[in-house]
């Protein structure tokens, strides 16, 4: 199973396995990451699981289509390789994925 490393605004991290087909999201909720609430369940209609994607994986990860882009626009705090991490979903190419959880959330 991919490792997807959830990284908290104090320096603090937790690195978990995330099945395949599973989202970031769903990683960090079934795991109890902190800051991670997701609480559209997934439905990018909330920007409660908001993260930051660690630059060296941001041409791996993509950027967010148009309706994910737009729900952004209600999250604080929002940077560059902002994505909502239930429209991340967990391939093997992705083993090894950190994301920061931003600290409005925390």
């Amino acid at each position: 199973m991919p490792r997807i490393t959830y990284l908290q605004p104090d320096g603090s991290s937790k690195t978990v396995e995330v099945p395949r087909g599973h989202s970031v999201k769903s990683g960090a909720i079934d795991n109890l990451v902190p800051g991670i609430i997701g609480e559209c369940g997934g439905a990018c209609a909330c920007a409660t699981c908001h993260v930051y994607v660690d630059v060296k994986w941001w041409d791996i990860v993509g950027g967010p289509n148009q309706i994910e882009a737009e729900m952004l626009e209600f999250a604080a705090g929002v940077e560059k390789t902002s994505r909502l991490s239930c429209q991340i979903d967990v391939t093997d190419a992705l083993d090894g994925l950190i994301v920061s959880v931003p600290v409005s959330q925390v």
